[in-house]
């Protein structure tokens, strides 16, 4: 039986969580014009919001579009000062609940876990199916294709349902996830918002559970659209690529990218997460090298030197590291014959 979220509409809209709220906001964006403009009459402006809310006549705003890459193409869509306060208020009170339901082997977005946790499991569950070394040990990896653009709202909503919120909560989450959509009426979440990075774990959780209960999977990793499973077993990996692809299309309208589905022996290296995995070792991407580079070259300082020193330290890049330490900023910006290798 699923636990019950207790959170109550009045705390999410409390006039204390939303001052709560506009502090963990601000960090880092103080310099912003439509942040500052927002903080000139900042009471004010909470004081209405929180009257919006309380009355139900909140409606959330459009939405400034912008592309970045990293390292691919993505479209993000940003929302107004006002309307990612509110993100950040009902962030701050159901994430603590939702994370409690969530697998332990689920890394993406979470507090205490993250990519260096996640490969350092991958090496972890790489070494006892293969009992280091001593056996082949079979790692299949899958991307899921246009996932954020892909999150079907009704679905999400019959997910949310199954935790027993308010009808209040549930008016409140309506508004936030029916503020966008992408493909399609009713379908996507938005790259900007920051309850975006809640709902598809808690979209995704529904497949985590599946994967680990239904069909037993004790060494199963996801991160975000991507996700990994181990066996001895090739024909075992082969069955559970098909039940766990009808599972995404039945069950949550997502789909499998068919060029990013692999099952490879472990000792001939996986991709995942930005490194290269082996059963003893990790190297560096090859693209994530470059675009180590090249960012580097346009921001030679000192901090981002040592930021890249510390990422090259999870893995077997003593070369890189050589390079990064014997050069200080200006002489590493004009080393172009500097090795990738």
């Amino acid at each position: 039986m699923r636990k019950r979220l207790a959170t109550t509409y009045d705390e999410v809209i409390s006039v204390e969580n939303l001052l709560g709220a506009w502090q963990e906001f601000i960090r880092g964006k103080r310099s912003k014009q439509d942040v500052q403009f927002f903080g000139l009459h900042l009471m004010d402006n909470i004081l209405a919001l929180h009257c919006d809310l309380a009355t139900f006549r909140y409606t959330h705003g459009g939405y400034e579009a912008f592309k970045i890459t990293d390292p691919k193409p993505r479209d993000i869509h940003k929302a107004s000062v006002r309307d990612r306060l509110l993100h950040h208020a009902v962030y701050r009170k159901l994430y603590p609940f939702f994370d409690k339901t969530f697998i332990s082997d689920s890394y993406s977005c979470r507090l205490r876990k993250g990519t260096l946790r996640a490969i350092n499991q991958f090496q972890s569950f790489g070494r006892g199916v293969s009992e280091n070394n001593t056996r082949t040990c079979w790692v299949l990896k899958c991307d899921i294709r246009k996932f954020f653009a892909s999150i079907d709202h009704q679905v999400l909503f019959g997910i949310f349902g199954k935790y027993g919120q308010s009808e209040k909560v549930a008016w409140l989450l309506e508004r936030v996830v029916s503020s966008f959509s992408s493909t399609s009426p009713g379908v996507g979440l938005p790259l900007g918002n920051l309850t975006s990075q809640l709902l598809v774990n808690i979209y995704m959780n529904e497949f985590d559970q599946f994967v680990k209960h239904e069909l037993k999977v004790k060494q199963y990793i996801r991160y975000a659209d991507d996700f990994v499973l181990f066996s001895h077993d090739r024909a075992l990996l082969l069955e559970q690529m098909h039940f766990t692809g009808e599972f995404l299309r039945s069950k949550l309208k997502l789909f499998l990218h068919p060029k990013k589905v692999s099952l490879t022996a472990l000792t001939s290296g996986v991709d995942f997460l930005g490194w290269v995995h082996f059963p003893d070792h990790r190297v560096l991407r090859t693209t994530t090298k470059k675009r180590m580079l090249m960012r580097l070259r346009k921001n030679p300082s000192q901090e981002t030197v040592a930021s890249y020193r510390g990422l090259l330290s999870h893995g077997n890049t003593q070369k890189l590291r050589e390079n990064l330490l014997a050069q200080n900023s200006q002489q590493f910006i004009h080393c172009p014959s500097l090795s990738l290798d």
